[in-house]
């Protein structure tokens, strides 16, 4: 069981490890190509689009095949298709390179978040945040990598070949530690329109979530130099701040939810996060703003770990397709977000937009018994 466990981890790692990488590259492939900020856009919109497919796509997959069937390859296809953007030679062929690892990534996603609620099954208690710890550490150590390989002047096709070894590594490291577990049967009849009942509307709430993380990565620093007139490195810390406590709450994550409860902990977690914001957008101060943005990463840590669990665990048998619907929909939320907050901030100002993650973190907390198993909620 507990190299079961480690191999869910390996491959979390993996999956961050890949996808920090790429992002630490961006500039050069930008560069290399010679795309101007549109062109570049275009890119990233075929990756959104590839990982989008590829969730709509693996959930029936993983429910058929069961989640390990389906996880260890793409987990072995992440690493090779790390390496497709490095071999473009226009943004053409740049699009359909991030359109093949978007696939890629939003088919392993799914995967391995319906297999880790199997493991977290067979644990006997709650373990899911410890691996999105892992993963948020993976693209933490992705990030870093690239960017010792660009210091050294090292192009991207070198960075990604070296990293998309590794990342085959692991996964081949976690093939032979996976547990097998027995496919689940049905439970329930599922909702003609959702799947599996309740399904999304628990990906509206990692919608919510997940503007809240675009928000930190696009705005925070921002925010802190060109509204509040900080510094560069204090602008900086702001977003240091929001993933050192992203990381923080997912290791005391299993934790807080054995002791708490899904419901209890992502109500407190919501509220954490939208009064820590919102309060430190009130008192408009550089210390506060990064005390603020580090609340907002903690409050949100906890909150995807325990909506993925209930999802998988509605109807066991059709997790995939449960996981793939909330993912779906909460993606969304990553690429939206950031875009909402701009056009709002041309109105009024960053300052005030910056309110709409904060009132979404109040919006999880007061509807945070969705979360609450539907035994339970049908009694209730």
């Amino acid at each position: 069981m507990i190299r079961g466990r480690i191999a869910t981890c390996l491959v979390f790692l993996a999956f961050g490890v890949a996808l920090g990488t790429w992002t630490a590259r961006i500039p050069a492939i930008k560069h290399g190509l010679g795309l101007s900020d549109g062109q570049l856009s275009v890119g990233l919109l075929a990756f959104a689009a590839g990982a989008i497919t590829g969730m709509q796509v693996v959930g029936r997959l993983v429910d058929r095949h069961r989640s390990t069937t389906v996880m260890l390859p793409m987990a072995v296809a992440e690493g090779v298709c790390l390496i497709l953007p490095a071999l473009a030679v226009d943004v053409v062929t740049l699009a359909a390179a991030l359109f093949a690892f978007g696939a890629v990534h939003g088919s392993l996603n799914i995967a391995m978040n319906a297999h880790a609620v199997e493991v977290q099954r067979a644990w006997g208690k709650p373990i899911m945040s410890s691996f999105h710890a892992v993963y948020s550490a993976g693209g933490f150590l992705g990030a870093a990598v690239g960017g010792m390989f660009a210091h050294a002047a090292a192009g991207p096709g070198v960075t990604f070949a070296a990293v998309g070894a590794g990342v085959v590594a692991l996964a081949l490291w976690a093939s032979r530690w996976t547990l097998r577990l027995e496919a689940p049967t049905p439970t329930a009849a599922p909702d003609r329109k959702t799947g599996t009942p309740g399904v999304v509307f628990l990906g509206v709430l990692v919608f919510c979530c997940l503007v809240g993380e675009g928000a930190a990565a696009d705005w925070s620093s921002v925010y802190l130099r060109d509204s509040l007139g900080s510094g560069a490195g204090v602008a900086a810390a702001a977003y240091a701040a929001f993933s050192i406590m992203m990381v923080a709450g997912r290791l005391i994550g299993d934790r807080l939810a054995a002791r708490l409860g899904p419901v209890n902990l992502v109500r407190g977690c919501g509220a954490l996060a939208g009064a820590g914001l919102g309060i430190a957008l009130l008192i408009g101060h550089p210390v506060a703003g990064v005390i603020g943005f580090g609340c907002l990463g903690a409050g949100l840590s906890c909150i995807a770990p325990q909506i993925f669990s209930q999802a998988g665990d509605r109807d066991p048998a059709r997790a995939g397709q449960a996981i793939a619907r909330v993912a779906s929909v909460g993606y969304l939320g990553f690429l939206t977000g950031p875009l909402l907050i701009g056009a709002a901030a041309e109105g009024v100002g960053l300052p005030w937009a910056l309110t709409i993650p904060a009132i979404l973190a109040f919006f999880v907390a007061l509807t945070a018994t969705a979360l609450r198993p539907r035994a339970l909620a049908a009694r209730s």
